[in-house]
């Protein structure tokens, strides 16, 4: 992907706290392609040019995520993330 477009994982929190409804920047994933956990937040993120946004693993370059936004509906791609894994809220 082009360097100019990559982002940190922390550029992703806008778009991602739409969906999901917990501090995703925080959130532990491990990836499918190379086994690295680390969290979100230390991943790498592109936008694409409006149309949504692709979370990948600095280790190997795997598309962890691809979130897109059309029409009012959102679709989300988690098949290069073996497991995502939340802290839960203390309160």
């Amino acid at each position: 992907m082009d360097d100019k477009l990559r982002l940190d994982g922390n550029a992703a929190a806008g778009t991602l706290g739409e969906v999901f409804s917990f501090e995703v920047t925080t959130a532990e994933y491990t990836c499918e392609g190379c086994g690295k956990t680390d969290r979100i937040g230390a991943a790498m993120v592109y936008d694409v040019r409006g149309l949504g946004i692709i979370v990948r693993c600095p280790s190997c370059d795997n598309a962890l995520i691809r979130l897109g936004h059309n029409r009012g509906r959102y679709r989300i791609d988690l098949r290069g993330v073996r497991q995502l894994q939340v802290e839960e809220v203390a309160g």
